[in-house]
């Protein structure tokens, strides 16, 4: 086994992965390491072998691990990372942030963020993919992130150059964000709360909230207006176009597309990563026969297959 830098933090071979993603499955990563702290991060990466493959990983809540677990080092922000901090019309949210934790302290603080509210995961995902509903999207709101690049120098980009469209960003190879800058604008907590009580209802009502899913598992197909910034104004959905092929309901192994929204994929009870990914695979291919759409995943897969 290769020869690993000395952390503050906590480092562990062959940690099993499926435990910290919402879909419950996948083999293990190599190495796992958990920073103490940015520093802590900043001199792991500079003084691991450059040749070695990185992977930051969130909550879980938009990935699948394949069963053969995943090369490498996959790096898991906590404590350190999830602090929240406002001032005047700023939110600075840690990494690890929840999007649903940051929502609510703005709205206290009379800081509008409530697009955060329902959005599954943290910060750094919610930024990489420029995650959004109801309308509005992190690009509304984000001035800068710091990152950590993989050579373990530190920097701060701005919005602007992260170039944020529907459901995409272009943070640079191997960077890692460690903060989110927002510019938050005024309201009533009161009317926040209650705007936020509204969409977790709307959610709950449309959204299988309650099965294992990872969200989303497809971007809806016509993702960008004529400007190339986000769109969730546009007519096709993903859910539709998978209803159009047959599939609400499809199965393999323990994995279906879920009865209640069809765009979301669910371990309906002892999937495998490959059932997931392979009846996802299938989806792609039955929507592209039925509508010559191709669907794009949403939802990001990694590691590599068991063996």
């Amino acid at each position: 086994m290769m020869e690993m830098p000395q952390v503050r933090g906590v480092l562990t071979p062959n940690r099993p992965l499926s435990d910290l993603t919402w879909l419950r499955v996948g083999g293990p990563a190599e190495w796992f390491f958990q920073p103490a702290d940015v520093s802590d991060l900043a001199a792991f990466l500079a003084a691991l072998d450059p040749a070695v493959p990185v992977f930051p990983m969130g909550v879980g809540s938009n990935l699948i691990v394949r069963d053969g677990g995943v090369p490498g080092v996959v790096i898991r922000l906590g404590r350190g990372f999830n602090g929240i901090s406002i001032e005047g019309d700023t939110v600075r949210a840690g990494a690890a942030a929840l999007d649903a934790h940051v929502a609510r302290k703005a709205a206290e603080a009379g800081r509008n963020l409530t697009f955060l509210r329902t959005i599954p995961g943290s910060i750094g995902g919610a930024v990489r993919m420029n995650a959004g509903c109801y309308g509005d999207y992190v690009a509304d709101a984000l001035e800068s992130v710091s990152v950590v690049y993989r050579d373990g120098t530190q920097a701060t980009i701005s919005a602007a150059d992260l170039h944020l469209a529907y459901r995409s960003s272009t943070l640079p190879d191997g960077a890692i964000i460690v903060e989110a800058l927002f510019r938050a604008p005024a309201g009533d907590p009161a009317a926040l709360s209650e705007r936020m009580a509204e969409q977790i209802a709307k959610r709950d009502a449309t959204q299988p909230t309650k099965d294992r899913t990872a969200g989303s598992t497809f971007r809806n197909p016509a993702g960008f207006s004529s400007t190339g910034q986000a769109d969730d104004s546009h007519d096709l959905k993903a859910w539709k176009v998978i209803d159009d092929a047959g599939m609400r309901g499809a199965r393999l192994g323990g994995a279906v597309m879920n009865e209640m929204h069809s765009n979301f994929l669910t371990n309906a009870g002892g999937a495998s990563a490959a059932d997931l990914e392979g009846l996802g695979e299938e989806v792609r291919k039955k929507v592209y026969a039925a509508s010559g759409i191709t669907l794009e995943w949403e939802i990001m897969r990694i590691g590599v297959p068991k063996a």
